[in-house]
């Protein structure tokens, strides 16, 4: 097992030790632990990409982990009253959602690597949940503002966004093998990430012509 795998691994096994300071309210213990966990992900990332040591492994568990960090972080805070249950449902219904694209992509031996969108959504929730947990520091140094909780409505934003992305641009997953729509042109332009409305109307026309 090669190094980035092996703090990957460290993520994991950090997070159960994370969850029982939290739950015990000790916020900055568990606010570090976080945090450290954190940075392992970015660290294990980068080392992955410039020494040339993405396996399928990594593919596979690294997201994963970043699931069960941020998924335990939204939990143990809603349970302490510290964020809105409905913000934490948004940002989980979207990673239930791309979860289940991701294994009907592994059904059909494709990997679906994280995107860039994917990447900034996951920085902004942990960002927004450690200044969270910090209870505001370092911003409580000089304002009073929650700036936690405004990085938090961010990350939402940038998670719904983030989730069409990946639902756009692998959208023919979707879609039953034998179905016709897979090789029009319009789908050529959503694989892309872009939509040409004049390309569906033309090609929703010529279907009903047929």
């Amino acid at each position: 097992m090669n190094l980035p795998n092996k703090l990957t691994i460290l993520r994991v096994i950090l997070i159960p030790v994370f969850i029982i300071f939290l739950t015990k309210e000790y916020y900055y213990i568990s606010g570090i632990l976080f945090v450290t966990a954190s940075i392992t992900d970015a660290l294990d990332g980068y080392l992955a990409r410039k020494y040339n040591l993405i396996t399928d492994f990594g593919k596979i568990i690294d997201p994963l982990a970043d699931k069960l960090l941020i998924t335990s972080a939204l939990i143990c805070l809603v349970q302490l009253g510290s964020i809105a249950g409905w913000l934490a449902i948004v940002i989980l219904a979207r990673e239930f959602v791309i979860t289940s694209l991701r294994s009907v992509a592994a059904r059909e031996g494709i990997i679906i690597v994280a995107e860039r969108s994917g990447k900034i959504k996951t920085v902004l929730q942990m960002l927004a949940l450690s200044v969270i947990m910090l209870r505001n520091w370092p911003f409580s140094i000089f304002t009073d503002l929650p700036i936690g909780d405004y990085l938090l409505w961010l990350a939402v934003g940038m998670t719904l966004y983030s989730g069409i992305d990946y639902i756009i641009k692998n959208k023919t997953l979707l879609l039953p093998k034998n179905s016709s729509m897979k090789n029009s042109p319009i789908f050529s332009t959503i694989a892309k990430g872009k939509l040409n409305i004049g390309r569906l109307l033309i090609y929703n026309y010529c279907i009903k012509k047929r």
